[in-house]
């Protein structure tokens, strides 16, 4: 898998362009700025992308604009942002982008585990999606928010859902039978009115029903 790194902290860049390798990573490029960050995606067309939110020169959303950016050029380029916090508008944008495969937003406080960690993204390399449950949960909280006809059971599924979970691995960690599991999703599917479809995937739809809201 053929990565690309963007992340302003050289401790944490060289960090994570070292220790990836060992999980079979190849990390092309790293660099701490947007705009390198867009001439080394379109110079080395690597699978993914593993960027911070605030960079240079602004400390702003730079990372998340450019991630939308090269989304837009390439829907299928995978890409994985990394942050301290939520911010909304461009995760929005990005987890919307590419009908929402392969794409995902960490918070990186909440990551303890390198394993882990590298695993989620070769899950989204390989097309899933992962949302950090904290982004879902601060993102539910908006006043817009169209999931609240959903039962708190049903939004629970939905955050380990959004983690690019299975049915069965949802139902082994909300402590429920997988067809319990299949029934709230089911259930979720028709309180958002998102139809079967062999084209979309509904599982990210989801969650991705209440981001798009924050653009009305």
């Amino acid at each position: 898998m053929r990565v690309v790194i963007a992340e302003d902290s050289v401790l944490l860049r060289e960090g994570l362009s070292a220790m990836l390798p060992r999980f079979g990573v190849e990390v092309v490029a790293s660099v701490g700025d947007s705009p390198t960050l867009l001439a080394a995606v379109r110079r080395h067309r690597p699978q993914l992308v593993v960027t911070d939110v605030r960079m240079p020169p602004d400390y702003t959303d730079e990372g998340l604009r450019a991630a939308v950016a090269l989304r837009t050029e390439d829907p299928g380029l995978a890409v994985v942002a990394l942050s301290q916090y939520v911010q909304h508008g461009y995760a929005g944008e990005l987890l919307a982008s590419g009908s929402g495969r392969s794409v995902g937003y960490l918070l990186k406080d909440r990551i303890g585990d390198v394993a882990e960690f590298a695993g989620q993204l070769r899950r989204v390399a390989e097309g899933g999606t992962v949302v950090d449950p904290e982004v879902v949960r601060q993102l539910m909280q908006h006043r817009r928010d169209p999931l609240k006809q959903l039962s708190a059971r049903e939004r629970e599924v939905l955050a380990v859902v959004a983690q690019g979970h299975s049915n069965a691995a949802a139902a082994r960690l909300l402590s429920l039978t997988e067809a319990g599991v299949a029934k709230h999703i089911g259930n979720l599917f028709t309180k958002l009115n998102l139809p079967v479809s062999d084209d979309t995937n509904r599982r990210v739809l989801a969650v991705l029903a209440y981001l798009r809201s924050r653009s009305d």
